[in-house]
């Protein structure tokens, strides 16, 4: 009996192999509520653009030009509420949580600047459109998609807000609730609005644009509420005094999300870049496009979500002073990045045919989108490990450095290439797409590298300020660490 309670103790995992599962369950039960509210986000997107393929190709290719007008604006908020997560998870971290409502509510201040901001930019972007040469037949219902859908720029921010307070507090279920609020309530009115039914005008374009305002207004206040009145917030107190902007709390919160939501907002951009260019082509081939980048968003979801999990258990690592809580984070959330980006890329792999023909009937726009998704498995696991390292960084508050490997490897190589490859070299839409596997190898590549210097040089940092506290010694000097 004896001897088999030894052989039994022998075969048990080493601390640090428990440490690691612990860890990934941990970080998989934080990531997978941010993935669904990620999906449904997307879905909503989706349900447009497959209401729009239904109606026509040309409404279809109009709004998919309008939506990469609108995926700016979106951008641009979420880099900058993006701040919000690592900041509220070392504060959360460190037991501070008390001190996250005067955060939130700074938040909300910038919240209102850039919905005003955006609402004026996203009304005045036809030029943009007619720069890239979208076609004069796709060109008014695109603009008449951006005006309706400019009423949702400020609860688009307020949403972003609320979310990424939550997320940072590590309350990741909250947003995935008003992501399945806003897509069941998205569905019926885009078709209604879109289609003339239920006894409202067929507003084509323009009716998916107001749908979606309407349904952001909806989520954020929701949200909003939520926020009130639930008590998993208490501590925080994010409605607890009213309070004028604050330089002390905005200025940290943009130095931190500037150069994240200008790294985003080229990331971004590199593909809202990519299907003007598609648009410019002509009508199938932003179809196809906008089939194929719908798919590969979709995708995207999952190691998005991974990474912005990893933001939150790495900041909560980091504000505990945990140099193996750090370590055992990258490493759980770089396992889980890699199983899910193999499978999406088999995904894709295995039934391009059956995704494409749920978006639309046209032979010659299904051929072409069938070819893309191949292209898009290609880059699933480059963009899935730039993804990762971009949360994982933004849970150590370093973005500068990232936001200028993110701009080389979009910019320099990615549209470069693309560029070259699908206008100069006339490749069409596949040398376009050429250019995105190319940016995102050269991103995952950099922040990788990135990454792994940032890692080692913080946990050197945390061991050694927790061996001079465990020996009374003063703190080590700048750079001694």
């Amino acid at each position: 009996m004896v001897a088999g309670r030894k052989r039994h103790r022998r075969h048990r995992s080493p601390p640090s192999a428990v440490g690691l599962r612990t860890e990934l369950k941990a970080t998989l039960l934080l990531a997978l509520p941010i993935v669904g509210g990620q999906l449904l986000s997307v879905a909503m997107n989706v349900a447009d653009t497959m209401l729009a393929g239904h109606l026509s190709t040309r409404v279809l290719a109009a709004v998919a030009m309008g939506y990469q007008i609108w995926v700016m604006a979106l951008l641009i908020v979420l880099g900058l509420m993006l701040a919000l997560t690592p900041t509220v998870a070392q504060l959360d971290g460190a037991g501070r949580r008390a001190e996250t409502g005067t955060v939130f509510r700074q938040a909300l201040w910038l919240a209102l600047v850039l919905g005003i901001g955006l609402f004026v930019a996203v009304r005045a972007s036809e030029p943009l459109l007619r720069g890239f040469g979208v076609g004069a037949e796709i060109l008014p219902d695109a603009v008449a998609f951006l005006d309706a859908i400019s009423w949702g720029t400020f609860p688009l921010a307020l949403f972003f807000a609320c979310r990424y307070f939550s997320e940072g507090l590590s309350l990741t279920r909250p947003p995935l609730y008003f992501g399945v609020v806003g897509f069941l309530a998205l569905v019926p009115l885009a078709w209604a609005l879109m289609y003339g039914r239920l006894g409202l005008p067929a507003l084509g374009a323009r009716g998916a644009g107001y749908a979606h305002a309407a349904v952001l207004w909806l989520q954020a206040g929701a949200f909003l509420w939520y926020i009130a009145r639930r008590r998993h917030y208490a501590e925080a107190a994010p409605f607890a005094a009213f309070e004028f902007p604050r330089a002390d709390v905005l200025l940290p919160l943009l130095r931190i999300g500037l150069p994240m939501g200008i790294a985003i907002v080229m990331e971004g951009g590199l593909f809202v870049a990519t299907a003007l260019l598609a648009g410019s082509l002509g009508t199938i081939p932003a179809a196809a496009h906008q089939i194929a980048i719908n798919v590969a968003s979709i995708a995207f979801m999952v190691p998005l979500g991974i990474g912005m999990a990893a933001t939150v258990r790495i900041g909560n690592a980091v504000g505990r002073g945990d140099a193996d809580g750090l370590a055992r984070a990258a490493n759980a959330s770089l396992l889980l990045t890699l199983a899910t980006q193999v499978f999406a890329a088999a995904l894709l792999l295995g039934v391009p045919g059956v995704v494409v023909a749920a978006y639309t009937g046209d032979a010659a726009v299904g051929s072409i989108a069938i070819g893309l998704l191949g292209l898009a498995a290609v880059f699933q696991l480059s963009d899935g490990l730039q993804a990762l390292f971009n949360g994982a960084l933004r849970g150590l508050k370093d973005t500068f450095v990232p936001m200028l490997i993110t701009i080389a490897a979009y910019w320099g190589v990615g549209f470069g290439l693309g560029w070259w490859l699908g206008v100069e070299r006339g490749g069409g839409v596949r040398g376009l797409w050429i250019g995105l596997i190319a940016g995102l190898t050269a991103s995952a590549l950099g922040l990788g590298w990135r990454f792994a210097g940032q890692l080692s040089a913080r946990r050197r940092a945390l061991e050694a300020s927790r061996f001079h506290a465990a020996h009374n010694l003063s703190p080590p000097a700048e750079g001694q660490a």
